[in-house]
């Protein structure tokens, strides 16, 4: 199976949007921080989150044949193991019609919008510093339906209670992942 070096080549490879790696980034940190709490494998959980999206930019028609369908083959292709395609295809599964039935699957899907929401709240604070960033941020954003429009807040919602986690709990697990890869991210200041 690719390591993780393959998988960032590979992201590299399909997508030149340096926004669209730095989520795929955040989502690889997210995934990574809820294989240590489960006690999971976090190479495998880290793999996921890193190529759930690599994708997205070449094939954007999720409604046809686009992300992650055109994804799945070019997985297989480069030797990713079921497990990985499988939990990909399952975070668009009104598109893929692949229910989520395991853990990683769940994490992925409540890690994924949230990593935005997150992003987005961490770049209207003066200093651009995701360090900055504090749970009752995201909350009292979270609120503002306006804000962050775009992130499906009951995906996120239902991504934490599938997982078993209570959502101001998850939002601080996916922030502090966040957090430690802050420069990744540019979410360091340096945009300020």
């Amino acid at each position: 199976m690719p390591n993780r070096q393959d998988a960032w080549n590979l992201v590299c490879e399909y997508t030149k949007n340096v926004n669209l790696r730095r989520h795929m980034l955040a989502v690889e940190a997210g995934m990574r921080a809820y294989a240590r709490r489960f006690g999971e494998d976090e190479e495998l959980w880290g793999l996921v989150g890193l190529v759930h999206d690599f994708d997205y930019e070449r094939f954007p028609d999720v409604a046809t044949d686009g992300h992650p369908n055109a994804g799945a083959p070019i997985l297989r292709e480069r030797g990713y193991d079921e497990t990985v395609i499988r939990a990909v295809l399952s975070h668009a599964t009104e598109v893929t019609g692949v229910e989520r039935q395991s853990r990683m699957e769940h994490a992925l899907y409540a890690v994924d919008d949230l990593t935005g929401l997150i992003t987005a709240v961490a770049l209207v604070r003066p200093s651009k510093d995701i360090r900055d960033v504090k749970v009752k941020s995201v909350k009292k954003k979270w609120k503002d339906k306006a804000f962050a429009a775009g992130v499906h807040r009951e995906e996120i919602e239902a991504g934490a209670a599938a997982l078993g986690v209570d959502l101001w709990e998850h939002v601080g697990v996916v922030l502090q992942a966040m957090q430690g890869i802050a420069a990744e991210l540019g979410l360091d200041g340096s945009r300020a």
